[in-house]
């Protein structure tokens, strides 16, 4: 029967009843009613066809209104469903109907348009994977009080897992089994430490997103196996670097080390050579250690916590390019052109002994500032022909049409025991810029090498913006009074390019660059090269940093299975075409959870930062508006939330179509990049919020 009832309704465009169903289909008996009715609510279960409130039905694809996708949440209160790579459709805060983050859910679309919006009717499908929690007392004993408060589960905690366990620890949840709506059966698996332990609430949030910072007895097994210093017997068959000039710039408390960098030049050419450390000497296919790599996909950086993607012996020790030591390294060496233009280049095998452990800090005060530290003298003319280099490197990057958005990222500074009592803008300088250039100066040569060769490979892609939200993007700024020279007839990398540059000395470009970022599309991972966008180049990939992403680690394999095994057996191809997709599916999700689980553990230590602030007033921009107030950047990235409540003298209603809150009596206007000064009236390290309310006069005490 089912296929019957499909048949029908796949030319049914209107929602029908039971009974009208019923008699299309020539029906006559009660039997066969009852069979309808049930197969019909089979197919509504199924997610097939959609049961209205007045019991009609009809088929989910007959219905554009509604749409199923994955519900994404944002911490301004707001989310959206995920509807493909490309599509979305913006949930307000009153219409999620109790969907939290990775939720399937069933939506229906309420305003079409370039921003559609809609409401969630029903989830479909509960992603609810372990959980973290607090132990707490209750009238019955010992219960669970889940960090996601969102959630709204009635958990039966099993009483054999909560034996080890008091008021105040974290523990990680494993759901069992459900019981009923809402209702589960769980048990403890893990407990974290006590609340109050340093470290336990950013470890709380990694947890939240399946970072697991134990790599398990069988990884710590084949450890033993992983020698601490580099071998004779390796270094058999590699390039001999160790009296080249070599040396690393990092962070000042960087410890896992995966680039350095070397400079000669030839007559007027530079020779440039990038060296990396190879992981994948180590780290093999089908071993625990290759799987916990994988699994992971990438190190995690949340404050000044570091969960990695491979354990300490390997990412601070054999692999790590330490000073004064020999490491294995994978080389990329570049004859570049006075014009930044790559004429030739070589790719093989090495190792290397770094020269010197440079910081960021240090070779910045020599670039920017002409202050050596003694240490770095023998680096000084090296550096600046360096930064010669990267200055050329840069232009030819931007003649192409490369956008560099030129973000600032908060800094969280954390006493002895992780208390934030500090947030700063980190601003990049030469130094950072110049490590960027030489890097992307690798990613493209190694990219370009296996694409030429016509190989399975995975590639870092970034595709065109959609044209919809570059139109609503440049319709927004003409709304905030910026009207554009710049004619966005071609969407091309050169075209978002004139448009920062039109916006570069605009007070609020950071809130305006922000915005046009999120009109784009996201970078990602794939087997299929579409160029990236972004960096305006027909070929890239991440080669640079396999201590710390495992897509690099792939790339490095692949070079060794090509450049040195000189496997192009059918048998590899065909196995690479079908792995490497799931590879880069799999790295671009994990990439997502990390990023989400930085942002989380940001906004919980700002407000942790802000508690000890409370009462105090800052100079601050407005970088969105919504119904129910309006969110403020202070000039230290800190950002908070206005409620709609709390704007005294009038009552202020959401525009829409200006984007803005507009007082009613006073037609006060309040819409994005606006200055404005406030004062800290609330903040919570638990709920990760923090709130402001407008003050008229500059009559607090201001910290910024």
């Amino acid at each position: 029967m089912k296929e019957q009832v499909l048949k029908l309704l796949e030319n049914i465009h209107e929602a029908k009843d039971l009974i009208t169903i019923n008699d299309m289909l020539g029906f006559t008996t009660a039997e066969e009613l009852k069979e309808l009715s049930d197969t019909l609510d089979e197919l509504v279960d199924e997610y097939i066809v959609f049961k209205t409130k007045k019991d009609k039905y009809i088929l989910l694809k007959n219905c554009p209104s509604l749409k199923i996708g994955k519900f994404s949440a944002n911490k301004k209160g707001f989310g959206f469903v995920i509807l493909n790579k490309e599509d979305d459709l913006y949930i307000g805060k009153e219409d999620m109907n109790g969907a939290i983050q990775d939720d399937i859910v069933l939506a229906e679309v309420i305003r079409k348009g370039v921003k559609p919006e809609g409401h969630i009717i029903r989830v479909i499908k509960r992603d609810l994977h372990n959980l973290v929690g607090e132990i707490i007392e209750t009238k019955k004993g010992l219960g669970v009080k889940l960090d996601e408060e969102k959630l709204d589960l009635e958990l039966k905690i099993d009483k054999d897992s909560l034996k080890n366990c008091v008021p105040g620890h974290k523990v990680l949840i494993k759901l069992v089994k459900e019981l009923g709506k809402k209702r589960y059966l769980a048990k403890i698996i893990k407990i974290l430490g006590h609340k109050d332990d340093p470290g336990m609430d950013i470890l709380s949030i990694a947890y939240k997103y399946q970072i697991d910072p134990d790599f398990g007895p069988e990884v710590e097994e084949e450890l033993q196996e992983i020698p601490a210093e580099v071998k004779e017997s390796e270094l058999i068959n590699r390039r001999d670097l160790t009296n080249w000039q070599i040396f690393t710039i990092d962070g000042d408390h960087t410890k896992d080390i995966d680039d350095a960098i070397s400079l000669t030049k030839e007559e007027e050419n530079y020779i440039l050579g990038v060296h990396i450390a190879d992981v994948s000497n180590y780290v093999k296919e089908n071993t625990a250690l290759g799987d916990a790599a994988y699994e992971r996909g990438t190190s995690n950086y949340l404050a000044n916590t570091v969960i990695p993607m491979l354990p300490h012996k390997l990412s601070n020790g054999i692999c790590s390019l330490n000073e004064g030591v020999i490491r294995l390294t994978m080389s990329c060496v570049m004859k570049i052109s006075p014009a930044g233009k790559i004429i030739d280049y070589d790719i093989f095998e090495s190792y290397i002994k770094s020269s010197k452990k440079m910081t960021y800090s240090k070779v910045n005060d020599i670039l920017m500032r002409d202050i050596v530290d003694p240490e770095y003298t023998p680096f000084v003319n090296t550096l600046k022909e360096m930064n010669k280099l990267a200055h050329i490197l840069r232009k030819e990057k931007i003649d192409r049409g490369y956008i560099d958005f030129n973000l600032s990222e908060p800094e969280i500074i954390q006493d002895e025991n992780g208390k934030a009592i500090d947030v700063v803008k980190v601003i990049r300088e030469d130094g950072e810029k110049m490590i960027e250039d030489f890097m992307i100066a690798a990613n493209e040569t190694v990219a370009s090498h296996i694409y030429n060769m016509d190989l399975p490979f995975i590639y870092r892609v970034h595709g065109e913006p959609k044209s919809e939200k570059i139109d609503d993007f440049v319709n927004l700024l003409k709304l905030l009074g910026y009207q554009l020279q710049t004619r966005v007839i071609d969407l091309n990398p050169k075209t978002m390019q004139n448009i920062l540059k039109e916006l570069d000395d605009k007070p609020e470009f950071s809130i305006l660059s922000s915005m046009l970022l999120r009109s784009m599309k996201k970078a990602e991972y794939s087997k299929e090269n579409t160029g990236h966008f972004g960096l305006a180049s027909k070929a890239y990939t991440h080669f640079t940093s396999p201590i710390r992403r495992f897509p690099d680690l792939t790339v490095h394999r692949l070079l060794k299975k090509y450049l040195v095994e000189k496997d192009f057996s059918m048998q590899t191809i065909d196995y690479l075409n079908n792995s490497l997709v799931t590879i880069a599916e799999h790295s671009s999700e994990r990439e997502v959870a990390s990023q989400e689980a930085e942002r989380d553990v940001a906004d919980m230590k700002m407000a942790e930062y802000m508690e000890e602030h409370i009462g105090e007033c800052y100079n601050a921009i407005i970088d969105s508006v919504t119904s129910y107030g309006f969110y403020v950047e202070l000039e230290n990235l800190v950002e908070g939330l206005v409620h709609v409540n709390n704007l005294k003298g009038d009552y202020y209603e959401y525009v829409p179509e200006l984007l803005s809150l507009i007082g009613k009596s006073t037609k006060k206007t309040y819409r994005i990049g606006d200055k404005v000064y406030v004062r800290c009236i609330n903040a919570s390290k638990e709920t990760s919020l923090i709130d402001f309310e407008i003050v008229e006069e500059k009559n607090g005490n201001s910290k910024l």
